[in-house]
This record gives structure tokens, sequence and C-alpha cells, in this order.
């Protein structure tokens, strides 16, 4: 979706609407950057509002992207005159035509309680349980409102604003006997067993088994307590939080320049990906124009790590199956590549190279050269991947028919990325809402009719290859210019000016010392990660940090589906299951 920042704090269509079909409902429209509706409505009406959004033909709003919270009792420069202590924020979509939209609801401290939504988007379950956990935000009706990330013995709610955010603000930790027997009991994670043991729990040929939460097949320290009928697998309850980093905590102590490093050990394989929807949300709020030729290069190394992404999860997906060739040809290619990208950004896995404002330095000398070669060497071992693993019969027999969903449980969970276009629909965030120059590339979109293991592996296969395409096109039309935006906020300014110019060198100090003041408000930015839609909501109330930074990663979303695609297959078969959704635990954990 294009910048989207005309609509005022008036009415909107949408807005009338709206009240045309909740007469009773006191509603209220506010902008924010990159999201074309912003709503606050009352908690009484909030779900059937929310029924209305996705049932009604006209709006259809069918993926749930995200639920999330602010504390907003210390915030200097209030967003809306209806927020109050704490403000609870849905993200709506609706990918075709693509619209978004967001809903807002405000609480106050002393009540603390909202209804569920989880019967109407399943995926809402996790996202209620997080918000739950980080802000002590109750969800009435929810069916197990449990920690999500921090452990059941966690005192406090992490991302409120009276919560310590450094261990050293809290005192020494120490663990009495009691304390400890407390602990290990937290982690057995009785409520969630008990979730799955109670139905058929006299049952002899039923078991649970413990799968995790460091296993070789689970991609991260990610634990499944599995209910097995002899082999078939009758339910799986996930428990995640071991990875959990409190990144978005860590937002809240960083300049908005010196977090951006932070950025990349989300998606820990995926680079500056990470990077791109963050500065850009940024770049809304301080009204930074990017330069032509910073777009096309941040493209341009976004698509490389695209490649390196998939690239890995073939390997490991062939690996996870069985083959274990596949993984070192593949590990071999991804080699290559971070070769390239070294060249350019000065590192390799997490080169923290994207900048407010641009890129934090030009293309080096020989940077095409480089391109010309991976361009020619990696069309060639795709295809030969395509004999050896997609046509080997052994691989076909582990994937074909294994995981398989539906486009309408695809939405109902929030899955997005090739999960989603391997249900039959064409929608690429690239396409639907260009952004940083995309509507200047040609580049297909892969799709498929039927979601199973083998076919999203196809998927990610065939996006290579669209991304060479992209990555072809930079190469050929890479525009002349600077690299960096010349904005007082946009750092560092170029060096020459800095040391010769009183305007140039007074922001770069101001910036370095304390940082930037980035101008209060809210904006939002999506991308097409290498996973899914990736989002990031900065909050800013005119400081030198952010008030909120909230990191809306695919991998949540398609996590919390494993459970509803593996139930009546084989343990086996959860491995191939595991490998085919994609995911790194930092990414669902942050």
């Amino acid at each position: 979706m294009p910048d989207q920042i005309s609509i005022l704090n008036g009415d909107s269509p949408f807005t009338n609407r709206l009240r045309g079909h909740f007469p009773g409902a006191c509603i209220a429209p506010q902008t924010i950057a990159g999201i074309a509706e912003t709503v606050w409505v009352e908690r009484e009406h909030l779900r059937a509002i929310m029924l209305w959004l996705k049932q009604d033909q006209d709006q259809n709003y069918g993926l749930m992207l995200d639920i999330t919270a602010i504390d907003e009792r210390v915030r200097q420069n209030p967003s809306h005159e209806r927020a109050r202590d704490f403000t609870v924020v849905y993200h709506l979509m609706r990918p075709q035509p693509l619209s978004e939209i967001r809903v807002k609801v405000a609480l106050s401290q002393a009540d603390r309680n909202i209804p569920t939504i989880s019967d109407i988007w399943p995926n809402a379950n996790w996202y209620e349980r997080e918000t739950w956990d980080m802000f002590g935000i109750n969800f009435v009706g929810h069916p197990l409102l449990l920690r999500m990330l921090m452990p059941e013995s966690w005192v406090g709610h992490p991302l409120c604003k009276d919560h310590y955010a450094r261990a050293t603000e809290h005192g020494p930790f120490v663990m009495p006997e009691e304390t400890e027997i407390k602990e290990q009991l937290a982690l057995q994670a009785l409520p969630l067993v008990s979730g799955i043991a109670e139905a058929g729990e006299d049952d002899p040929e039923t078991m649970i088994l413990n799968l995790g939460p460091n296993h070789p097949s689970l991609h991260g320290i990610l634990r499944l307590i599995v209910k097995l009928k002899g082999e078939e697998i009758v339910d799986i309850v996930p428990e995640i939080g071991f990875h959990h980093r409190g990144a978005e905590k860590m937002a809240e102590r960083q300049s908005w320049h010196s977090f951006i490093p932070y950025t990349d050990r989300i998606d820990y394989v995926a680079g500056v990906m990470n990077n791109f929807p963050y500065v850009m949300a940024v770049e809304k709020l301080a009204g930074i124009v990017v330069p032509s030729r910073a777009q096309m290069i941040r493209i341009m190394v976004s698509e490389m790590f695209r490649i390196i992404s998939h690239l890995v999860f073939f390997g490991t997906m062939s690996q996870d199956v069985g083959q274990l060739s596949p993984v070192f040809y593949v590990f071999t290619d991804r080699e290559r590549a971070l070769e390239i990208i070294e060249a350019i950004c000065g590192f390799r896995m997490h080169p923290a190279w994207f900048r407010i404002g641009g890129v934090a330095a030009d293309l080096p000398a020989g940077w095409d050269g480089l391109i010309k070669d991976f361009l020619a060497y990696l069309p060639k071992r795709l295809d030969e991947y395509e004999t050896l693993v997609m046509r080997n019969r052994i691989f076909k027999a582990r994937t074909i028919g294994v995981g398989e969903f539906t486009l309408d449980e695809a939405m109902d969970w929030g899955v997005t990325g090739p999960g989603l276009r391997a249900c039959g629909t064409s929608f690429d965030y690239r396409k639907a809402a260009p952004y940083s120059g995309y509507e200047q590339i040609e580049f297909d979109v892969p799709t498929a009719t039927r979601s199973d293991c083998y076919t999203r592996v196809q998927l990610r296969l065939d996006e290579m290859r669209q991304s060479l395409r992209i990555i072809k096109q930079c190469l050929d039309h890479m525009p002349p210019g600077p690299v960096k935006a010349m904005h007082p906020l946009a750092m560092p300014m170029p060096r020459e000016l800095m040391l010769h110019d009183i305007d140039s060198m007074i922001p770069h100090f101001l910036n370095a010392s304390w940082g930037a003041v980035i101008p209060p408000g809210e904006a939002s930015v999506t991308i097409e990660a290498t996973k899914g839609l990736n989002t990031y909501y900065l909050v800013s109330d005119g400081n030198t940090a952010p008030y909120r930074v909230r990191i809306r990663t695919p991998s949540f979303n398609h996590l919390q589906f494993v459970p509803l695609i593996s139930r009546g297959a084989f343990l086996a078969d959860l491995i191939a299951i595991i490998g085919s959704i994609d995911f790194v635990m930092a990414d669902v954990d942050r």
C-alpha cells in the first residue's frame, strides 16, 4: 500500500460506514502513517465490529495480522483524545484488493479487561496470550490465558513502563530451595500438558511425548508436547519463549539509530530484510525521502538475503526428511552469496547495513562483477536441485499430501508468504503495495493450488528464481546519485560536509551524542519478508528513543498453526511439517 497519510483526523468513508452499521457505538478515526484507516471503538462493541469486518462481504478483512498493546501512562504526546492508560491495537488486512485497518480500544489501569476474539480468528489465541503476558491485559473468555514468552512464575508484565528493563535495576537474584521447586514445576508446563492429556486419559494406547526443547529437527529452542496414539498424532501443544530476548523492550532503551543492529537478530538468516520495515517506518515518522539509488540498493541486497534464507530452508528441509547431500551443496551456494554481502556491507549474517534515510555506504568497486557471476552461477544449481530433491521419489513420498491446509484455514490462522500463496492466491506485498521502488521491477509471483509440504518447498525454489530476476534488473538499472538522504535526522551526514559546514556538523553532533529526535506520531510498515509478512509498528512521543516498537513476525503465526495441520499425521510426518513451515525461533520469540 503506498504511503497513505492523507486521511485526516476527521470522518472517512470507512468511518461513516462503520457508524452506519453501529449507530450506538462511539467511533473516532486517527491517522497512522502507512495504514489507510485507524479507528477507536468502545470495548462493548468490539466483538460485533470485528465480526462485521471479517464476515461482511464488502469489508472481508479475513486476515488478523496482529494484536498488541501500548502502555500510555507516561506518554508525553497522547495519540488521541480517546487514549487512556492502555491501548489494545488490532491490525486487520484484506489481501485482495489490499486494504489494512487498525482498531484501537482504550482501557484504564483499574480495568484491563477486554473480550476475546479467539473464537472469531483462531490465531488471536497466541496474540492475546502474548499481550496478557507482556501487559497484563485480561482477555475475557480466552480458553487458556497463560504466559506465552515468560515463565509462569514471572512476576509483572515486562512491556509495562513500570517494569524494569535490565537485571541491574532489579537487585541480586537468589534462588532458595522453595523458589527452585516452584521454577521446576513451572517448567513442566502442567496446564498445557493437562489440556491434551484429559481427553482419552484412560486410553492405554495414548501417550504424551516431549519433543525438544533441544532437538535438531526443531530449528531452534522449541518444545512440542505431542499426544500420540501409536505413531499417529492426536494433538500437539507448542511451548515457546525459551529464546525470548525482549527485543521490543530493548527498543525503548536504544536511540532510533542504535536499535538497527538489534533488528538483524530477529530473523537471523534474513539479515537486512529485518532492517527494511524498521527504517522505513522511522522515515515515515520523520518525513525522510530516500534517494532512488539507495532504494534500489535496498531491493537488491534484500533479494540476496531472500535467496540466502530460502537456501538454508531448502537444505535443512531436505536433511530433515533424510537427504544428506543437498545441505552441503546449498551451504556452498549460501557461502557464495554471503561473500557478496560481505563485500558490499562489510559483514555477513548481521550486517545492519540499512540506515534511516538510506544505506551505510555506496556500493564498492567491482560489485557488479560479483553480482553478474552469481547470476550466472545459481540458476544451474537450482536446476540441479529440481532433479536431486524435487524429483526424488523418497522426498516426494515424505512430503506430498503431508501437512496440507486450505485457503480458508490459512486466512483464519494468519498464514502469509509462500504458505498462503501455495493455497492459490497470488498475494505478495511487493506487488500489492510496492515499497522502495518495487513498482519499477518486473517479476512473477509463484503460486500453487495444493498447500502441502512438497508445494511449500517448490514455491521457495521458484521464488529464488524470481529473486535472481529482480537482482538482474537492479544490476542493469542501478541509478546514479547519493545513497543517503540529506536530512538532519538521517545519520551520519556526509563527512566532507560535516567537516566544512556547521549546519551539517551540529545535527551530526546531536544525533551521535543523544540520538535523533523523531517527531511524535505513529507509523506502521509491512514488507514481504522471506517467511511472510513482517510489520514494524512504531510509536514516538517526540524523544530520542522509541516509545513503543511492535515487531510482528510471520513465524509466530505459522508455528501456532502446526497442531492443526499435524493432527492425524504420523510422528515422522511432524518433522517434515516443521521443516516446511520455515521458521526460526528468534523470529517467534523476539
